[in-house]
């Protein structure tokens, strides 16, 4: 583990349950780990009972992680028009946020639905879906809305849109909510991450906030800038090449903001991983910026 507040890591397995992620975080070098609480492909929500619980409590503990989140089901669209998906995809998200209670788990990555009709009416049914489900679920665990890539009817390309989304929950359960920014997606969406770096997070700043920002999902992209597709690549080796993660690494501001891998894993899901976090750490070891 490298250095005293580093918050580095990547996306891990939980095959054979939950409590087995923390040492597949220690087996890649992480300091920080992000884990499915369920399945993410199917709606089957299982209950964490107490000895489940303190298994993963303990192992987290024992582990040395310093931090662990969680991301949410695929198949969730808290934006949905349809009725039956909409409430089915609350059920599931509170579901989520009870797991993530039980476990210790601060804090879940959740990215906003596909409106399919009409965008205003889809930040609508998500905001008011958000705030059903943490109504329901009291307590600390905070929802990280991430950004995405602008496929299709998703939201959450524009950080307008996420402003106004976390702007449309009710008081009571706003201050539960922030942000997770995932560097492929950015790009994808037409933040320009290489060519203008420090422009992309002053838009950030102005309409969300650096303070709100939680966790990076730090991916290089496999297609070209402003291409509105979603496809990982390896550190370096994508369209946006070594740079903008070296200043993400060297940037002062982002130096509590935890950082996850969501690269190509590879047949072992352990040597991918573990190089990527040897190259970003090699990115860290030049001046702060």
């Amino acid at each position: 583990m490298s250095g005293t507040t580093e918050r580095l890591g990547a996306h891990v397995s939980t095959q054979g349950g939950v409590a087995t992620a923390p040492g597949r975080g220690v087996a890649i070098g992480a300091t920080a780990i992000q884990l499915f609480t369920k399945t993410p492909n199917q709606w089957r929500d299982p209950s964490i009972d107490p000895a489940t619980a303190d298994q993963f409590r303990k192992a987290f503990s024992d582990s040395g992680l310093r931090n662990v989140i969680a991301h949410d089901s695929y198949l969730i669209n808290l934006a949905s028009p349809d009725p039956v998906l909409n409430q089915r995809s609350v059920l599931s998200f509170t579901a989520e946020l009870q797991r993530c209670t039980a476990l210790g788990i601060p804090s879940v990555v959740s990215h906003p639905g596909n409106y399919m009709d009409d965008p205003q009416a889809g930040l609508a049914r998500n905001s008011a879906s958000y705030a059903k489900a943490l109504r329901s679920v009291p307590g600390e665990v905070m929802v990280l809305l991430e950004t995405t890539a602008g496929t299709g009817t998703a939201l959450g390309s524009r950080f307008e849109e996420l402003a106004q989304l976390r702007q449309a929950l009710p008081e009571d359960v706003r201050h539960r909510v922030a942000f997770c920014a995932d560097t492929c997606h950015l790009y994808a969406a037409g933040y320009d991450l290489v060519g203008d770096f420090d422009g992309v997070w002053k838009e950030w700043d102005r309409h969300l906030g650096l303070e709100a920002l939680r966790v990076l999902h730090l991916n290089d992209s496999k297609t070209p800038f402003d291409s509105r597709r979603d496809r990982h690549e390896l550190i370096a080796e994508g369209t946006l090449g070594p740079e903008p993660f070296r200043r993400v690494m060297r940037d002062r501001r982002f130096q509590h903001v935890i950082k996850i891998l969501e690269t190509p894993k590879g047949d072992d899901e352990v040597t991918n991983d573990r190089k990527m976090l040897r190259r970003l750490r090699a990115y860290a070891r030049g001046a702060p910026r």
